[in-house]
């Protein structure tokens, strides 16, 4: 049985334990790679109001560990090896484990509604892009 959609109405924030009374729209979910930007996205998205939660699925062999979440939307990040060595301040930071998070995060980016490459945006453009992605898919 498939339950009801969950979309403008209270509901707990599983983040803070608190009541949550003014959380809009669909229930997001953000996947990407280690220092794509998901907690800063995720934390700017719950600011606008959004229902938004990061899946730590790049560090995850379960396949659906985002799936635990029950996401009506997922967002996928993206970057390259170089800007998350940038980020990260360590120009070692290894190519086998970037890749094993890319092959972690493949089912997810398959589902993902919009997928957008950090490396190539600031933080406020990416928020800027996914609360408008957001809102044109409630109108």
């Amino acid at each position: 049985m498939n339950a009801p959609p969950r979309r403008w109405f209270d509901r707990r924030d599983v983040n803070s334990g608190s009541r949550a009374t003014s959380v809009m729209g669909p229930r997001v979910v953000v996947v990407g790679p280690c220092a794509a930007g998901k907690s800063t996205l995720a934390a700017g998205l719950r600011e606008l109001g959004f229902d938004a939660r990061v899946c730590g699925q790049e560090h995850s062999e379960i396949s659906t560990l985002w799936l635990r979440q029950q996401p009506d939307v997922v967002v996928a990040l993206d970057v390259d090896l170089e800007t998350i060595r940038a980020r990260r301040q360590e120009a070692a930071w290894p190519r086998w484990l970037y890749e094993t998070q890319r092959r972690r995060l493949r089912h997810a980016n398959e589902a993902a509604a919009l997928r957008i490459d950090t490396a190539l945006l600031g933080q406020d453009e990416v928020l800027a892009a996914v609360s408008g992605f957001l809102a044109e898919r409630d109108a």
